[in-house]
């Protein structure tokens, strides 16, 4: 484990009670993970009735959030964000990474990485913070993006809330390889492996209107996605 960073799963609202020998305990494991996924969904309840909902997210390890900040943004509009506003949500990230063809079907699974982060929810309201999160989900996409673009127009920055989450409580789970079968499903002689996974990008497609080369941003994205 780091050193200089505090442990994971540091409440009870974050602490795994099953599959802990999954479980991931360097928080600077979870800083990575979360450098390199895609895709967030953030649960929060609604009303009388709990709302899941996918969206793009960045995080800032250095944000004003204990532990850092972890950014989603939505529309102005959005009910599901405005209910989430100094409310407890919890933010769920998963890669997967395999299937898990096992001898039993008890013993099926999916190699995975998946990280949990609960706290309560605060509205980015600080104009210079809400624009360096911005950047930032667009640069989780695609690296470097942010700087090629022109600036946010006033019209565009009142239609987008940004909602800001601690990363202080967060847990993460891992799960990699063949299936763990018993000994007589073994010895019985039913096959059993897995089949790994990975995210590939295809080639870039420029929209009808686009002139000129790829940008190179985007060509480089490309390329790591392409890389795996």
């Amino acid at each position: 484990m780091s050193t200089d960073l505090p442990p994971l799963s540091p409440t009870d609202r974050t602490t795994v009670q099953r599959g802990k020998y999954r479980v991931v305990e360097d928080r600077a494991e979870l800083h990575r993970f979360l450098a390199e996924a895609l895709v967030a969904h953030v649960g929060v309840v609604v009303g009388d009735h709990p709302v899941v909902l996918p969206c793009a997210y960045a995080v800032d390890l250095d944000g004003p959030d204990e532990g850092g900040s972890l950014y989603v943004h939505g529309s102005v509009a959005s009910v599901w964000l405005r209910h989430a506003v100094g409310s407890t949500v919890c933010v769920t990230v998963t890669e997967l990474d395999g299937l898990v063809a096992a001898r039993s079907a008890f013993n099926h699974s999916m190699n995975y990485r998946s990280a949990v982060v609960v706290g309560r929810a605060r509205l980015v309201e600080d104009e210079a913070e809400r624009a360096r999160a911005l950047d930032l989900v667009v640069d989780q996409m695609v690296p470097g993006r942010s700087a090629t673009l022109r600036p946010s127009t006033r019209k565009e920055l009142a239609a987008t809330a940004v909602l800001a989450v601690p990363l202080h409580e967060a847990s993460m789970k891992a799960r990699a390889g063949g299936p763990g079968d018993e000994p007589e499903d073994v010895a019985a002689g039913t096959w059993g492996g897995h089949v790994p996974l990975r995210r590939v990008a295809a080639d870039v497609v420029p929209a009808p209107e686009a002139t000129g080369p790829v940008p190179a941003d985007v060509a480089a994205r490309a390329a790591a996605l392409a890389a795996g």
